[in-house]
């Protein structure tokens, strides 16, 4: 079998477009935030990286047996653009999973845990998707330099990342000794089945916080600040929304400053304006296909109450075009 294009000759015309695959990186990594954004879902990192020229050279001149792995290179190389998403707990990572199949193309998906985990292994763990814009999209402002390309995106817990950072950095350096790299191997799985135990109790303390909602904010010192405090923020939406999950810490202060902005300056205020909403009737008008953490919903009680004036408020001028798209969907 021969190479369809020489690994030399397919390096160069990568190295071409690989500014090109920048620009979709970035973008992607732009589409990527605002779905996780837009839905409330917590998480800790989005990144991305287009593959380096070196790196795209290397595994093009890969073989097996002396075959190609890839006889295409540029097609057959699926993760010339690359994102990350890092979670906190093992659940978020299904949790992002579901709400990108909702928002993009999914070619591909592979849990490589549970592929481990079905050998009866302790080891590497991340999700993989193989994704693609939606034709939907195709169209608007915005996306058009990922028209046609498609983007590898990991999705892991911070714990999984920790360990396969580590692993790849002492594996790829080669710097374990050929007499010790069956004890190395060994330390390596245990570190793994600890941590896939670590993930699973962070998971079982963040489900008990939710099962038991959250009493009175801790009082706080007064200062020049009229907002709500984020810390005050989450503790409220905790206890209002039990069943939602956490939202990014970052956030709460962000939806304070709408509070604010609204003119409501305490608890109490904000809690008769969410009392006075038809929860359900909300829930089922937005009819939602991932779960909301807790700002979302937060943010979605606001838009229900207000309205375009919530639409027109300054601090959303950022997204007031999918502010009023939700607030249609509300109306009916």
């Amino acid at each position: 079998m021969q190479w369809i294009q020489k690994p030399s000759a397919a390096a160069r015309d990568y190295g071409k477009i690989q500014p090109e695959l920048q620009e979709a990186t970035d973008r992607f990594v732009d589409l990527v935030t605002s779905v996780l954004d837009e839905a409330g879902i917590n998480y800790l990192t989005v990144s991305g990286r287009a593959k380096s020229v070196a790196s795209f050279a290397a595994k093009a001149a890969r073989e097996v047996g002396g075959r190609p792995v890839y006889p295409d290179p540029l097609r057959d190389i699926t993760d010339q653009i690359g994102l990350r998403v890092i979670t906190y707990v093992h659940s978020d990572v299904q949790a992002v999973a579901d709400l990108l199949a909702d928002q993009v193309v999914v070619h591909d998906d592979r849990d490589l845990g549970r592929e481990t985990a079905g050998e009866g292994r302790f080891g590497y763990a991340s999700r993989h998707l193989l994704v693609g814009l939606d034709p939907s999209k195709e169209g608007q402002a915005g996306f058009e330099s990922l028209v046609g390309r498609q983007a590898q995106i990991q999705i892991r817990t911070v714990l999984q990342h920790a360990w396969a950072e580590f692993e790849h950095d002492i594996r790829y350096k080669g710097s374990i000794p050929d007499e010790h790299a069956s004890d190395f191997d060994r330390r390596f799985t245990l570190a793994a089945g600890l941590l896939e135990l670590a993930d699973r109790e962070f998971s079982t303390i963040r489900d008990r916080l939710r099962a038991r909602g959250a009493g009175d904010a801790a009082p706080t010192e007064p200062d020049d600040d009229p907002r709500i405090t984020p810390r005050e923020l989450a503790a409220f939406l905790a206890g209002q929304y039990a069943d939602s999950d956490w939202s990014r810490t970052d956030h709460y202060a962000w939806i304070s400053a709408l509070v604010l902005e609204l003119g409501i300056g305490s608890l109490t205020e904000l809690g008769d304006v969410v009392r006075s909403i038809d929860a359900e009737a909300l829930k089922a008008a937005m009819d939602y296909r991932y779960p909301p953490g807790a700002v979302r919903r937060l943010d979605d009680a606001l838009l229900w109450a207000y309205g375009d004036t919530y639409v027109d408020l300054l601090g959303n001028a950022h997204r007031s075009d999918a502010l009023r798209a939700r607030l249609a969907k509300m109306r009916g």
